[in-house]
């Protein structure tokens, strides 16, 4: 099993996730934040045809995560799966069949991939989280977040490797030019995760066998990668280099969980 990210902040999101059993590979796409052109060339550069993707999960209707999901789905007939009130939020769009409905705590397999949602507190419509599992190995992915729940930890418990959100460093979002509203959504109970509160999740979470702990969604202007990695590192005693940042443009490359 191993996960890449094809960019992840503001600006679009998207991260792939592979399952390898014998001859078989399963790939998930979670979220496709970009036009069709841009996820193309950016799942080329992470070694992919768009064809070589299975299915597709939307997190929330956003559109740095929802993007070109449904005609993506649509080009290759593959089944799309997202919450109700996600699908609501996009105007029910028609899906060619493809359409598939996830709730928190049911279980969804991708081939040899097995995927469970679980629900967040964010401003969304219905959003949902995922961890995913080969059978072997658990990734937790939580890319949008306001609130820590004991839902959402006990969800990521027991994870060997994390994404996890760290949008904004809560000081320099306090002193930035956005206006007091932004700043009150950015900071709320249903807007984004500061490096602290990442940190108290990964507190929560983290055990001597996690392999990989990547820092995911980043604000450009609020944040900066060596204050992302220095809350992450207090709490978990690695070194900060140890840290994946995940870029907005290049996101990062493989990592292996097998």
């Amino acid at each position: 099993m191993r996960f890449c990210s094809l960019g992840s902040g503001s600006t679009g999101n998207a991260t792939v996730v592979e399952a390898r059993s014998g001859a078989t590979t399963s790939r998930l796409l979670i979220d496709s934040g970009f036009s069709l052109r841009e996820l193309d060339l950016r799942l080329t550069r992470a070694g992919l045809q768009s064809d070589a993707i299975d299915a597709v999960f939307v997190t929330h209707e956003h559109g740095d995560h929802i993007g070109c999901a449904v005609p993506f789905a649509r080009r290759h007939g593959l089944p799309l799966w997202m919450s109700r009130g996600t699908w609501r939020a996009i105007g029910e769009p028609e899906s060619d069949g493809l359409l598939r409905f996830a709730r928190d705590g049911q279980a969804i397999e991708v081939g040899d991939l097995q995927l469970m949602p679980y629900t967040v507190a964010h401003d969304a419509q219905e959003p949902l989280q995922l961890r995913c599992s080969d059978g072997a190995h658990q990734l937790g992915v939580l890319t949008d977040v306001g609130s820590i729940t004991p839902h959402l930890v006990a969800n990521l418990q027991g994870c060997d490797a994390l994404l996890l959100e760290c949008n904004h460093d809560a000081g320099l979002l306090a002193d930035s030019r956005y206006p007091a509203f932004l700043k009150q959504r950015i900071g709320g109970r249903f807007g984004h995760l500061s490096n602290d509160m990442a940190a108290q999740i990964l507190d929560a979470c983290r055990h001597a066998e996690m392999r990989h702990l990547v820092a995911a969604h980043l604000s450009e202007r609020n944040n900066r990668p060596e204050l992302a990695r220095a809350a992450l590192a207090r709490v978990c005693g690695a070194a900060p280099a140890d840290i994946v940042v995940a870029d907005p443009v290049l996101g990062f490359g493989w990592l292996d969980l097998g």
